[in-house]
């Protein structure tokens, strides 16, 4: 929904096309977000917000945590601030994966994440994960809807689908998924690509709809940990 010939803005300034960067035509940004958001700029600590959600997700209780802390909760399983492997293993079983995929997220997730959170320098034996630190195990090579001190970015979420989403304005089709994930990558930043490569085809794989689509509220639930929370009622029901 960028601004184009047809429709550019009064002030040069605010153009979000440069005629020779045919890139910035492709990945078109959302000009009216303002109008439909207040301050989209500005970082929320609390809730992960959107024009259809401006409180962010209805009847959640942030526990005064940030949006990042809120997806990582999911998985202490215990509520006690730490999380264990056998936690991930858990959380990831609960919204739907394999016994196969559970184990290895578990193994994988835990063994990046564990020392970057660690309030200390040294090591956890059981490799752990603190929540009120996992800020820090913030990769790159995302999309940047958390900010690096986890709160959540309205406009860059909002880039997701503005710039990706072209088959359906508020969806990803597996390709556009995959484009994205090429767009975000930074240079020599190997260990984010297959991160986030990882992260966002798990999430693929749990939450898609019938038609193949990753629909912008499930994205939005999986920023601060609402649609784990629906996903583990819906196997349950299941």
């Amino acid at each position: 929904m960028a601004s184009s010939s047809s429709s550019s803005p009064s002030d040069p300034s605010m153009e979000t096309v440069a005629p020779h960067a045919a890139v910035t035509m492709e990945r078109k940004l959302n000009p009216d977000l303002q109008e439909q958001l207040p301050k989209p700029y500005l970082a929320r600590a609390l809730a992960a917000v959107d024009p259809s959600h401006p409180q962010g997700t209805q009847g959640r209780d942030a526990r005064g945590m940030s949006v990042l802390q809120q997806h990582a909760a999911f998985f202490d399983r215990n509520g006690d601030g730490v999380i264990h492997p056998w936690e991930t293993f858990q959380g990831l079983r609960a919204i739907g994966c394999g016994y196969p995929v559970s184990f290895a997220g578990a193994i994988l997730i835990n063994l990046f994440l564990s020392y970057p959170t660690q309030p200390g320098c040294m090591p956890s034996p059981l490799f752990s994960i603190n929540v009120k630190n996992i800020h820090k195990g913030k990769h790159g090579s995302d999309s940047e809807a958390y900010d690096t001190e986890g709160r959540f970015d309205p406009s860059k979420f909002d880039a997701i689908f503005s710039k990706y989403g072209r088959t359906q304005p508020n969806a990803l089709t597996k390709d556009e998924l995959n484009s994205m994930l090429k767009a975000n990558r930074n240079m020599y930043d190997f260990i984010g690509w297959i991160i986030s490569a990882g992260e966002w085809m798990l999430l693929y794989s749990v939450a898609k709809d019938k038609q193949g689509l990753l629909q912008r509220e499930t994205v939005r639930g999986v920023f601060d940990g609402s649609l784990f929370e629906r996903l583990e009622e819906r196997k349950k029901s299941a």
